[in-house]
């Protein structure tokens, strides 16, 4: 009779402890895949807010390379997102990475954009990173514990595919890279927010001695999107891989993480922050250059004009 019971009180406790959970899902927080004697629960990832909301506010949006996990180094790995806040003066704006691991454009766009756009004002700014996932399957043939289903068109153009998702159980239009950052772009201007757009950040690739661009694919696609929106483009991509080339192969490898694609170490996101505010200080117009703190005064701007310019080192 025992054995009975609590039979039928997991049968009652499994599903209505996961609608507890979908319950509880903050605003715009995205949700996990976890196993529970397989039945899929999902577990909420909340959206950071800003420390102070009086202050105008830097989001920083984008995947694992950006902030992994809950941005802690777990398994050695860090996100050059967690390192940036310190080249600013955090009492004048308020610097907060809401970059979330495993997201695309598409799935970002979709699950928790809207959360970071309810968060923003006049004067705020939204700095994103995206490419590493949108490579992937734009659909799964099995909902298995590796589905992601979280790919897109390649390219910047108007294309759109139709898909029933088989993870959400809804009917998809699924648009291109570029759609999904031009989208973002207008929709973080229409709250009077500055968006701006980083190359995504290279792999340990090397060809013929030099560090592997991607201008052929994402990195020469937000270019693209950031030239026709008329939005500040920050080429990191670029940036990066003319340091790894002066770096060096053998010098370049405690950077990453072995094993883990574009993830990268501590000392790896260090280089990574500081050549994003080398970009930042090459813009033309940088709009965000009254925030920059002292730290970033030694960081030299990036100057992509010369052929062999010298990107920031962390100190």
């Amino acid at each position: 009779m025992k054995l009975f019971k609590m039979r039928r009180l997991k049968k009652w406790f499994v599903p209505t402890f996961s609608l507890f959970i979908l319950a509880a899902l903050p605003p715009g927080g995205v949700v996990q895949a976890a196993s529970d004697g397989g039945h899929s629960v999902r577990i909420p990832h909340p959206l950071l807010r800003p420390a102070n909301p009086a202050l105008p506010s830097l989001f920083i949006i984008g995947d694992s390379t950006v902030r992994n996990g809950d941005g802690v180094g777990a398994g050695g790995q860090w996100g050059w997102g967690d390192f940036l806040a310190p080249y600013f003066q955090t009492n004048r704006i308020n610097v907060v990475n809401d970059a979330l691991g495993g997201t695309s454009s598409r799935t970002f766009y979709r699950d928790r954009w809207p959360g970071v756009k309810a968060m923003l004002k006049p004067g705020d700014f939204v700095l994103m990173q995206f490419g590493h996932n949108d490579s992937s399957p734009i659909n799964e043939a099995v909902a298995d514990s590796h589905a992601r289903s979280r790919g897109t068109i390649k390219g910047v153009g108007h294309e759109t595919q139709e898909i029933d998702n088989i993870l959400t159980k809804k009917h998809e239009v699924v648009h291109s890279f570029g759609w999904y950052e031009k989208q973002i772009i207008a929709e973080a201007r229409d709250k009077g927010a500055t968006p701006m757009v980083c190359s995504l950040i290279p792999h340990n690739h090397w060809k013929d001695g030099r560090a592997v661009r991607n201008k052929n694919d994402y990195a020469g696609w937000a270019g693209e999107v950031a030239r026709s929106e008329h939005a500040p483009f920050l080429d990191i991509n670029e940036i990066i891989t003319r340091q790894y080339d002066v770096m060096g192969q053998e010098k370049v490898k405690p950077l990453f993480i072995v094993g883990a694609g574009p993830h990268t170490s501590r000392s790896g996101a260090e280089t990574n922050a500081a050549c994003v505010v080398a970009a930042l200080k090459g813009l033309k117009e940088n709009p965000l250059e009254k925030f920059l703190s002292e730290k970033a005064d030694g960081v030299a701007p990036a100057d992509l004009s010369r052929p062999e310019s010298a990107a920031a080192k962390p100190e």
